[in-house]
Formats: C-alpha cells, structure tokens, sequence
C-alpha cells in the first residue's frame, strides 16, 4: 500500500531551511535537492549490484 500511494513532503532540517529561505535565485536549494538525490540513489545502485553478483553466482552453479 505505501509503496502505490505518495504524499507531498516538504521537510528539512531547520539550518537547512534557514539558509535556503534566506538565499536568492535558488541556485543553493537545487544544489542541496541534487545532493540529496545523489545519497539516495547509491543504496539503490549497490543493491542492484550485489543482486547482481548472486544471480550471477547462483547460475553457474546450476550450470
């Protein structure tokens, strides 16, 4: 069920915040979103990597 459904979330830390609000243009803001999509995505990447490698494993085993 949480996985099909979203929500709109707008939460930061509260120096985060401060120093976003404060700043124009946004150039800071999307530099902090980029980051935050950056840290996000290496878990992912390193689980497909080892996932991977298993299958991999497992099907030399079988042949």
């Amino acid at each position: 069920m949480f996985l099909i459904t979203t929500t709109s979330s707008y939460a930061q830390c509260a120096m985060c915040r401060a120093v976003l609000e404060t700043e124009e243009g946004g150039v800071k803001a999307e530099a902090v979103n980029d980051g935050i999509v950056y840290l996000m995505a290496f878990p992912y990447i390193l689980v497909a990597i080892i996932g991977y490698v298993v299958y991999k494993s497992r099907q030399k085993k079988t042949a």
